[in-house]
């Protein structure tokens, strides 16, 4: 169980770190060795758990000794992560991982609902500028003069209506 945990968070950071999440380019060098230790923290856990699901009493040692390396890749882990401070992920990165979904599909669906919106806004803009052609259209006929004022004003071109 906590392999699975620990293999789904590194997995999280580092797929978040290959969308694109972390733009500074100078905390790449950190990031890689918080990778690497991260990598190596896991290969630790994966071997505890091969031990523990078949233990024999002669493999106490062995174990004592992994059971160290992962106390030791925890302190090394804590002190990296002052170097990789100004790393944000997204809150919805971590509810992308809770219902068991890729995390890199975020960035995907980050953009297709800003296409999406940004396709409905358009739809609204051009909306309002047939309303205000048409507007401006009625009121030069109830209006010539007030609309001709509002136009020459505004810095319309007073031949076209828009």
């Amino acid at each position: 169980m906590i392999a699975t945990i620990i293999s789904l968070s590194y997995w999280c950071l580092f797929s978040c770190l290959y969308s694109g999440f972390f733009p500074s380019v100078k905390m790449s060098a950190a990031l890689e060795n918080l990778e690497n230790q991260l990598e190596l923290f896991v290969e630790n856990v994966r071997q505890v758990k091969i031990i523990v699901s078949d233990f024999q009493p002669q493999g106490q040692s062995v174990l004592n000794q992994k059971i160290n390396s992962i106390v030791q890749g925890l302190q090394e882990i804590d002190k990296l992560k002052s170097q990789v401070q100004e790393v944000h992920v997204p809150l919805e990165v971590f509810d992308y991982i809770d219902e068991g979904r890729n995390p890199q599909l975020y960035t995907k669906d980050c953009m297709e609902k800003a296409l999406n919106k940004n396709e409905q806004v358009k739809g609204k803009i051009d909306s309002y500028r047939k309303f205000r052609a048409h507007l401006l259209e009625e009121l030069s006929q109830v209006f010539p003069n007030e609309t001709m004022k509002y136009r020459t004003a505004r810095g319309d071109d007073v031949n076209r209506i828009q």
